[in-house]
């Protein structure tokens, strides 16, 4: 029903616009009580062998929604109400900013993907962190926090930029993230070289630590499908000397070649990130990578180019404790979280591990072994 309705409906739409129609959809209904209830109970039963434990939190199940998607923490419910077991709001910046001029968000249809160079258009962590402070939980969820630099401010003074917004959202997320992978702010990737990540990590940690001095925050990385092997080593060893609670793999691609992409040329030329299905296969290298370098002492998240429950399947089995997907969401609609967790527990059944946790990594200690 939903394909067919994007195929008549939204696919005929700007994508951005398609979205922010979508986004209001969502909102609304789970502003009406009798009407989220009831959409929750078909979209989002519980499976009790995918409840998960991560990051020092209890989860539903491993697969939430990757940062992107709501950017300004104004659907936290509305996405819990769709199935998913965390949601990662942002990226937010220190100061709002508008982002890239449009047009700025592409579909590439028969390739199942996305080209976006959004440029982190949000309202701002001050405006945020008011929203998260004064938000009435309707349905209970783990709210990940993701922080990205502002595009006016200088990289010189990125680790100030970071640490504002960490002192402002820290007290009202579940776990944070630094955002120094997205393509479409200019500089921003820099900041993964280790030289400059170390530093930027060791402040924003410290900074949460002032912000909120009765409780660890857990401290995630988000990384590049685009680096280089020794430099996906190198981000893995610094995680494990600063102690960070996690890594997310991968961020979008600037790549274009080598992805068998298939969609009309003009499109896949467009500058920006792609997500997608055509990133499923690097993000899966980049995770199993860090999962060999890393193994149980720093929680992975495994996102980009995760379509169906054989895809987040696979990345358990790569080494990420948690999911992630956004992409897969445009083309298959509400009724996707629900499908990706019936799917989990339908393998999970069938495979030789008793628990999702003794699942996490096992292809990686196989080839090892």
């Amino acid at each position: 029903m939903y394909r067919i309705f994007f195929s008549l409906v939204f696919r005929r739409m700007d994508a951005e616009a398609a979205h922010r129609l979508a986004f209001r959809w969502i909102r609304l209904a789970a502003r009406i009580p009798v009407l989220r209830t009831f959409l929750a109970a078909a979209l989002a039963p519980r499976h009790e062998e995918l409840r998960t434990e991560a990051l020092g939190l209890r989860m539903h199940g491993p697969f939430g929604l990757a940062a992107g998607f709501d950017k300004n923490a104004v659907a936290v419910d509305g996405m819990t109400m769709l199935g998913f077991d965390h949601v990662e709001i942002g990226t937010v910046t220190g100061q709002p900013q508008p982002g890239n001029p449009g047009k700025r968000l592409f579909r590439l249809v028969p390739d199942r993907a996305l080209i976006n160079r959004m440029g982190f258009n949000n309202d701002g962590s001050l405006a945020v962190a008011a929203r998260l402070a004064s938000r009435e939980a309707v349905f209970r969820t783990v709210v990940g926090v993701n922080i990205g630099k502002t595009k006016a401010v200088p990289e010189a003074d990125a680790v100030a930029d970071y640490v504002t917004s960490t002192e402002r959202l820290a007290p009202h997320a579940d776990y944070l993230v630094v955002n120094v992978s997205s393509p479409n702010t200019p500089g921003l990737r820099d900041l993964q070289a280790t030289e400059a990540l170390r530093p930027l990590l060791t402040a924003v940690r410290e900074a949460a630590g002032r912000a909120v001095p009765g409780r660890r925050v857990p401290l995630l990385v988000k990384i590049a499908p685009d680096l280089a092997d020794e430099d996906v080593d190198a981000v893995a060893d610094l995680a494990v000397e600063l102690g960070l609670d996690g890594i997310i793999a991968t961020n979008t691609t600037i790549a274009r070649d080598g992805l068998g992409l298939t969609s009309d040329p003009a499109l896949v030329a467009e500058t920006g990130g792609l997500s997608g299905a055509p990133l499923g296969e690097r993000s899966l290298e980049v995770l199993r990578r860090l999962y060999a370098r890393v193994g149980d002492r720093v929680t992975l998240v495994g996102v980009g180019g995760v379509r169906d429950a054989e895809d987040a399947w696979q990345r358990i089995l790569a080494g990420a404790t948690l999911v992630q997907g956004y992409s897969a969401f445009v083309y298959e609609g509400p009724f996707w979280a629900r499908a990706v967790h019936k799917g989990l527990a339908a393998r999970l059944r069938t495979s030789p591990y008793a628990t999702l946790a003794d699942a996490v990594g096992a292809d990686v200690r196989k080839a090892a072994a």
